[in-house]
């Protein structure tokens, strides 16, 4: 009976039912296998089967079964050339370039690819979808470039990279050795799949490269989200700040649900602290502490209306054309145009670039000598410079990412001869966000140095016994820091500590 539980856990079952967020965290936190279910197995057949059928009785043109693709949909392709259609589409539309995509997005866009293939739209052969299965759970991953997408016929630039090795071609990582596709076949005693008519379009034409960044960036943002607070709440002890802006009698009045979680957290992080409840001084604080709530509950709010894009998009069939079994209908249709997505992304670069900017701020005034706090937090500053330049770094982080937070969706560039006369600009979009959220994990990182080394100064005083916990931890990695060192090493140090903390999805 254990044996059977521990196989169901460590497998998860490709289905028609919603994948949520939550599902996909826990089948990235506990490295699940996938497999397809019953289900999906005979929709996947039925909708190939129906497209077999389909093509034998009707000689009429359809649009990437027996056409050209782009402008060239008007010219007819003979049945016997349907297969060398399929892996031209492939190796022609690879065309990708810049950096590596990092190997956990390229695991997503596995898995998403999977999931759309999933629902018998796309008339692709059960051998191609298992033989995706087979790269996903042999940690196989397709070598992909992050530049080349329009983000509007599909990533059809990514997608093609992910899909090469599927013929042998392109490159693949496995073992932590990159490898071409050919040698894949001949190490994994594999065929190379034919690929029927269809079925590179399928494989090409999809959001998944978006899609993969998007689910990557949410679950991550989530978790920058709390550590904001976690963080701003330990700057703010550390500052000596009030906790009244906090009260829940402010923001019942203005009730958004960022606003409202964000003062909850921030209160509940506060509990029986000594350094909150002692005399202030000062009848107010600067922004940057007092109206945390506001900021930060202002991008939880943009963080969850992106989360719920997102996960419209990896529910849905976003290749072109669409199968209809039951309506006996191939309809071609833009399912594949990233515009959702694209918005989405300049949406939560600019809501994490702010959570950036308002934690820059907080480090600023620590390092101002405020309050009782040393100029730079040193013991003898002078002969020390002390903390003075982390804030140089997080000011130039932020100002980068001020610049990278310029929307990329409102641009659009003709392509395909005027056929494709529109398009999102939503891989853009994903790249350039992905580089603002990991600039904030290190503005965040800098946030916490400087925190944890103020608190130091208010000794005997504590704080919560909850954040007491978590700066001890903390303080085993980056101790209290008594005259200059290289600080970029501690630094590197904060960011390792905050990646490696794991946080109940729950709680975020």
């Amino acid at each position: 009976m254990g044996h059977q539980i521990y196989i169901m856990n460590s497998t998860h079952f490709i289905t028609s039912e919603t994948v949520t967020f939550e599902i996909l965290n826990d089948i990235i936190v506990a490295n699940k296998k996938l497999q397809l279910s019953k289900e999906v197995i005979d929709k996947i057949n039925n909708c190939r089967f129906y497209l077999d059928e389909k093509i034998k009785r009707d000689k009429s043109p359809i649009y990437g079964i027996n056409t050209g693709f782009g402008s060239l949909c008007n010219v007819k392709i003979n049945n016997n050339n349907l297969q060398l259609l399929q892996e031209n589409l492939v190796m022609s539309h690879a065309c990708g370039t810049g950096s590596e995509v990092p190997k956990e997005v390229v695991k997503l866009m596995l898995f998403l690819k999977i999931q759309s293939l999933s629902y018998g739209h796309s008339g692709v052969q059960l051998i191609t979808v298992k033989r995706l299965i087979d790269f996903y759970n042999n940690d196989i991953l397709p070598i992909v470039y992050t530049q080349g997408s329009l983000g509007a016929s599909g990533d059809l630039a990514p997608l093609a990279h992910l899909s090469l090795p599927l013929i042998g071609k392109g490159e693949v990582t496995y073992k932590n050795k990159r490898i071409s596709g050919e040698d894949l076949l001949n190490k994994m005693n594999w065929e190379k799949i034919d690929l029927k008519s269809k079925e590179g379009l399928a494989l090409l034409n999809g959001t998944q490269f978006m899609s993969a960044y998007g689910v990557h960036l949410i679950l991550k943002s989530l978790k920058l989200s709390y550590y904001a607070d976690l963080i701003g709440t330990l700057s703010l002890e550390a500052f000596d700040g009030r906790n009244s802006p906090f009260n829940e009698l402010i923001h019942k009045i203005r009730p958004h649900n960022g606003q409202i979680k964000t003062a909850q957290r921030i209160n509940e992080f506060l509990q029986d602290s000594e350094l909150i409840k002692q005399y202030k001084e000062h009848v107010q604080d600067p922004y940057s502490f007092r109206c945390m709530p506001q900021v930060h509950g202002a991008s939880k709010d943009a963080i969850e209306y992106c989360k719920n894009v997102f996960l419209t998009e990896i529910n849905s069939v976003t290749d072109n054309p669409n199968i209809f079994i039951e309506e006996d209908e191939i309809i071609s249709g833009g399912n594949f145009h990233g515009q959702p997505l694209a918005l989405a992304f300049d949406f939560l670069g600019i809501a994490m670039a702010e959570l950036g900017s308002i934690s820059e701020r907080r480090t600023f005034q620590l390092v101002s000598g405020l309050r009782g706090l040393p100029p730079f937090l040193v013991k003898n500053p002078g002969l020390n410079s002390g903390f003075m330049i982390p804030q140089y770094t997080a000011a130039s982080i932020v100002s980068q990412n001020k610049q990278l937070a310029t929307p990329s969706s409102v641009d659009s560039i003709v392509s395909s001869n005027g056929q494709e006369d529109h398009v999102s600009m939503g891989a853009n979009g994903a790249t350039k966000t992905y580089q603002i959220v990991n600039n904030i994990e290190t503005i965040l990182a800098i946030e916490l140095l400087n925190a944890s080394q103020a608190l130091h100064f208010r000794f005997p005083l504590k704080s919560s016994s909850f954040l007491e916990s978590f700066l001890n931890i903390y303080r085993n990695e980056v101790p209290f820091i008594e005259n200059d060192i290289v600080l970029n090493l501690e630094i590197k140090k904060t960011i390792a500590f905050l990646q490696n903390l794991s946080i109940e999805f729950s709680e975020l």
